[in-house]
């Protein structure tokens, strides 16, 4: 693609590196000291919200500060970061720091500058019914109230039922009580959510559904954080596969869970910016996968 260049924040080069091989590109080097000539340039900045987010977040708006001082025509952030409360912040501050397009992925919040807010649920489709034999006989769920759009959605697509989990919480990452509203005798599971952190809900959403009846739990979840006690939760959890987008790292965490399988989500955001650059249709990609 003529006249755009991608560069990496430090939160994730992995995935910015598959971003820019899957359009042909060199990934620019950058340390907030701009390493090239970026004048009249479409610059695309990959961020992930992981690790150090605080940090992350700052390194993100120097980099957007640089590129638009270098000169840049254009710059836009893409920020996979995934906090609800703090989205419409978070935006704010990229704007104030002079970012003319974000592009995000599964992220609920508000912005005042053009966004494309992208979904795995594509990608989720197709995983499903390339790896789950009875996916036909399964049911989709939501480990919380706020997910009913999320798992409806993925429902109608497969022609498969859905329920829902509703849960109390003494406080945060700690759940009091759920209870599941809806019948899974027989039934595969699919939990689905945007995402994990301590993965306490998750766990014990599948003991539920286990003892509700179901005869397999799967779980899928688009940003997959996994702090403190998360990984040995998902050992001891009765789950058939933990899947995870590869929005944050996961190679360190692979190797300490053997349930966990991944799905590359990085095509469809290096599509989003070859759509941009051409002036097409970005909706394309809310229902398919790029080939």
């Amino acid at each position: 693609i003529p006249n755009v260049k991608i560069f990496s924040g430090s939160s994730h080069p992995d995935f910015s590196q598959k971003i820019a091989d899957r359009l042909g590109l060199e990934l620019g080097k950058t340390c907030v000291k701009i390493g090239e000539s970026v004048r009249g340039k479409d610059v695309y900045i990959v961020q992930s919200g992981c690790g150090e987010v605080n940090d992350n977040l700052m390194k993100l708006r120097l980099m957007i500060n640089a590129y638009k001082t270098a000169s840049a025509s254009g710059v836009s952030a893409k920020d996979k970061s995934r906090a609800p409360i703090s989205a419409r912040l978070v935006a704010d501050m990229l704007s104030v720091s002079c970012a003319d397009h974000i592009i995000t992925m599964d992220l609920h919040g508000f912005f005042d500058i053009p966004v494309d807010n992208l979904y795995a649920e594509p990608a989720v489709l197709i995983w499903i019914k390339e790896n789950i034999p009875e996916w036909k006989n399964c049911i989709i769920v939501s480990p919380d109230a706020g997910g009913a759009k999320r798992v409806t959605s993925i429902a109608d697509r497969l022609n498969v039922d859905f329920i829902l989990i509703h849960k109390q919480r003494k406080k945060a990452n700690e759940v009091d009580r759920m209870a599941l509203i809806g019948d899974m005798t027989d039934r595969v599971a699919i939990l689905v959510d945007d995402m994990a952190d301590t993965c306490g809900t998750i766990c014990h959403a599948a003991d539920k559904l286990i003892s509700a009846g179901a005869t397999k739990v799967y779980a899928i979840l688009t940003h997959s954080i996994f702090s403190g006690p998360a990984i040995q939760r998902i050992n001891n959890a009765c789950f058939e596969a933990v899947v995870v987008t590869n929005t944050i790292p996961q190679e360190e965490k692979m190797t300490h869970c053997p349930k966990f399988q991944v799905i590359v989500i990085s095509v469809i955001l290096a599509e989003v910016i070859r759509r941009i650059h051409h002036g097409e249709s970005v909706s394309y990609l809310f229902n398919h996968v790029p080939l």
